[in-house]
């Protein structure tokens, strides 16, 4: 299992998986006072948790469904990443995607962490690419069945 050092500044428990083979981990609202997200409004939102995450790894926020279904919340930059080097307080920038005002309070589970390996990329240039059977094709062109 992969330890991450965390500073926890938050008035909250740390984010745990809910089950056992859950990929993200609730991220909740550090709050002094409510943030009211009217219709298309968006905030970035605290949760006073800093991360120290090691070489070759990303955490990614991303929305939590439940709260994209019943309420229409989203976050505006998904998946947003934290990149290994940056050690600043976790924010979640949401948007509110309903005709309905929606109030973040404080302790509110707003969106879920995921960590992943990744790795860099050096550029080959190339004057051509391999064919492949697909080509240039896309934004649909596999069909809709």
């Amino acid at each position: 299992m992969l330890k991450i050092k965390v500073v926890n500044k938050s008035k909250h428990d740390l984010p745990h998986y809910a089950t056992p083979h859950a990929a993200g981990l609730d991220l909740r609202a550090n709050l002094d006072e409510p943030v009211l997200l009217a219709p298309l409004d968006r905030a970035l939102i605290k949760t006073g948790l800093y991360i120290e995450i090691p070489e070759g790894y990303e955490a990614q926020i991303r929305p939590r469904s439940g709260l994209a279904l019943k309420k229409g919340i989203s976050l505006v930059n998904t998946p947003g990443t934290i990149d290994a080097d940056y050690r600043g307080e976790i924010g979640v920038i949401m948007i509110n995607l309903s005709n309905e005002p929606f109030e973040v309070v404080d302790g509110e589970r707003i969106a879920q962490m995921v960590i992943n390996k990744y790795e860099q990329i050096s550029w080959e240039l190339a004057q051509e690419l391999q064919d492949s059977g697909r080509g240039a094709g896309g934004f649909g062109s596999t069909g809709t069945k």
